[in-house]
């Protein structure tokens, strides 16, 4: 097996750099030379106007497999190899981490070496910005918000689409230079072959063997080369380094100290071969089968030719075995996308029977969008589909969703237009109660600004952005009015003073009453009420003992069996009754929108727990954690129910 970095173990390493030492002696070389210096080299005509070489080592061998493992050898030739950057578990980073984790890497690193680091923090980053987008969405939907005015602008986006966009352009800037370096490494390669067929034709005992070995170092030195012409150049530099070694019969000493040193390189890579030819995981085996099969033409030259066609017999067989495997593999994965096809039409068909034709209300289509984009979710996470029908489902499925968008835009643009209507109606009664917000004509201008608020509650919805600005409008003119009308109606008001007295002196008796007795019942909990409203409304500046009394029902009702929903209900109908007989409208309007928005908290929180629970998987309804969120939507469906009955008695009061 090769280790992590696809080197041979360092044992073989060493072997091979002492054999290496031995053979480039130059020494030993040249002094072998001399010895053989007077002898002729024998060359024989045939040899030196030999055509350039087209077939492969171990000619006959009808091998697939090695035909593949050669093109892959040949798709990776122009590659620099770089050392593998540190791929961390970017899905469990958050947005502002992948930033800053994609900013290192575009700025410390070579971009050749980050392909694949980049494209696990762009496919984290869409996930968790698209996760982040769809919440944003749902909650400006969730207050009234038009899908079709939705907008969100996050500058950590930002961030990021500048980053990317940088690493684009380095990275195109260095395919450019790889492309001319490319180029020039092939032409060097060229070069060699032409200089090593010269040697071949002119050789000299003496020198070649020194002069070949310096062609064989530079050849390896020199970069990769473009992968069309990879295979073909390898050809016709292995043709004439065996040419080579055939002139070396003179040399046998040399030549045989060479091929016993390749037969038993070679010999190890047959054996790790026949390993991988055993493995698993068979992406693995294949990888490092092309590394194998580069280093066996790259790395190592001839062997004797009585051992070539066994040697290579073994190998081939050997990436045969992985190659069959292999396309075992991918022949089961091509049946499982067969299997997607129906998978995804029966989602395709789903989409198509949905019922949104009779949606008449938001409520109705953000029903109908939920269950699309759960369609949608179920559709991708089927996975693949063979290539050749992944156009037509793709197609099917956009004519599915087609119909259904172009329904609900069409009736969010009404929505729209009735909205801008809303708003302009608005607008209208904003100016009529700005006008009147001074008058002193009390009795007119009071009824008028009834008549304004209660028309303002039949308007609908209008756009988002203008509905706080538009309700501060008018609730600063509404309350202007009728905080003139109360100061007026206030001054000098004896009788409610002497209300808060007797209120007082009440307070008093329901604390002594409280203290004396074992327990309070509702009902006299509901007589004490009665009392303290039937004796009417105090001064403006001296409602706190209303406040006070609150306090002392919420002290009774902690220390007895009374049930807290009946109390909140008679507390919250003695502060609006109070409000009514204070004519206090702008304190029943705040009271209202109050009460709603506490209704939209709840709703928010039981929808955002309901939601937990759909994330959490495999697990029974007794499971702690399970119980434990179950209980907390009870509470809020519990306190969501007062409410309701809260704005229910709001709306039933005429004012």
């Amino acid at each position: 097996m090769l280790d992590e970095n696809n080197k041979l173990p360092a044992e073989e390493n060493n072997s091979t750099s002492k054999t290496t030492e031995n053979l480039n002696d130059e020494k030993a070389v040249v002094e072998h030379a001399e010895n053989t210096k007077s002898k002729p080299i024998a060359v024989e005509d045939n040899v030196t106007k030999e055509p350039e070489p087209t077939i492969k080592e171990g000619a006959g061998t009808n091998n697939k497999a090695v035909d593949e493992i050669e093109s892959k050898i040949a798709e990776s030739s122009e590659n620099d190899d770089e050392t593998a950057i540190e791929h961390k578990d970017y899905s469990k980073l958050s947005l502002e981490d992948l930033v800053a984790e994609l900013a290192v890497l575009v700025k410390e690193h070579k971009v050749q070496s980050i392909s694949s680091n980049v494209n696990s923090i762009k496919n984290s980053f869409n996930v968790k910005f698209g996760e982040l987008l769809k919440k944003e969405k749902e909650k400006f939907l969730a207050e009234g918000g038009n899908v079709v005015d939705f907008q969100y602008n996050n500058p950590i986006k930002s961030t990021y689409n500048s980053i990317l966009y940088d690493y684009k352009i380095k990275r195109n800037e260095y395919y450019a230079q790889q492309e001319s370096k490319l180029k020039q490494n092939l032409q060097a390669k060229l070069d060699l072959i032409e200089e090593l067929k010269h040697l071949i034709d002119n050789a000299d005992g003496a020198t070649m063997y020194k002069l070949f070995k310096n062609i064989q170092d530079r050849w390896r030195e020199i970069g990769p080369i473009p992968r069309a012409k990879y295979n073909d150049t390898w050809r016709t530099y292995h043709h004439h380094v065996e040419r080579f070694y055939d002139l070396l019969h003179l040399n046998n000493d040399l030549r045989d100290l060479d091929f016993k040193h390749n037969f038993e390189e070679k010999l190890k890579l047959v054996e790790k071969a026949e390993e991988l030819a055993e493995l698993d995981d068979i992406n693995l085996a294949f990888k490092e089968l092309q590394v194998l099969h580069k280093m066996w033409k790259e790395d190592i030259g001839p062997i004797p030719r009585e051992h070539r066609d066994e040697v290579w017999g073994r190998f081939s067989e050997a990436t045969k075995k992985v190659h069959d495997k292999r396309h075992d593999f991918f022949k089961e994965l091509k049946s499982k996308f067969e299997q997607n096809i129906d998978k995804k039409l029966e989602v395709i068909s789903e989409i198509e029977n949905l019922d949104f034709l009779s949606n008449k209300t938001r409520s109705d289509w953000q029903k109908s969008i939920k269950e699309i984009e759960k369609l949608r979710k179920k559709f991708f996470e089927i996975g693949q589909v063979p290539r050749a029908k992944s156009d037509q489902i793709w197609s099917k499925f956009k004519q599915a969703t087609r119909k259904f968008n172009s329904a609900k835009n069409k009736y969010f643009k009404e929505v729209k237009k009735a909205h801008l209507e809303n708003l302009n109606a608005k607008k209208l009664l904003i100016e009529k109660a700005e006008s009147i917000k001074d008058s002193e004509d009390w009795d007119v201008a009071t009824d008028i600004m009834k008549k304004i608020q209660a028309d303002w509650k039949k308007i609908g919805h209008v756009p988002q952005k203008y509905s706080d600005k538009l309700w501060r409008q008018f609730k600063d003119a509404c309350n202007h009015y009728f905080d003139r009308l109360h100061s007026k109606q206030d001054a000098g008001n004896k009788e409610q003073l002497e209300v808060f007295n007797k209120k007082k002196e009440l307070l008093t008796e329901i604390k002594e009453s409280a203290e004396s007795k074992d327990e309070i019942t509702l009902d006299e909990l509901k007589d004490y009420v009665n009392d303290w409203r039937e004796l009417g409304r105090v001064p403006y500046e001296m409602r706190h003992v209303e406040v006070k009394f609150n306090k002392l029902l919420d002290k009774i009702v902690d220390s007895t069996d009374i049930d807290k929903e009946e109390v909140e209900m008679i507390k919250f109908k003695n502060l609006v009754n109070g409000y009514l007989e204070q004519k206090d409208y702008r304190k029943l309007d705040s009271e209202q929108l109050f009460v709603r928005k506490k209704i939209d908290e709840i709703v928010r929180e039981i929808q955002q727990l309901e939601n937990n629970i759909g994330f959490i998987s495999n697990v029974t309804e007794d499971n702690p954690l399970v119980k434990n969120v179950r209980d907390n939507i009870n509470v809020f469906k519990e306190k969501l129910e007062i409410w309701k009955a809260k704005l229910e008695y709001l709306k039933r009061i005429d004012y």
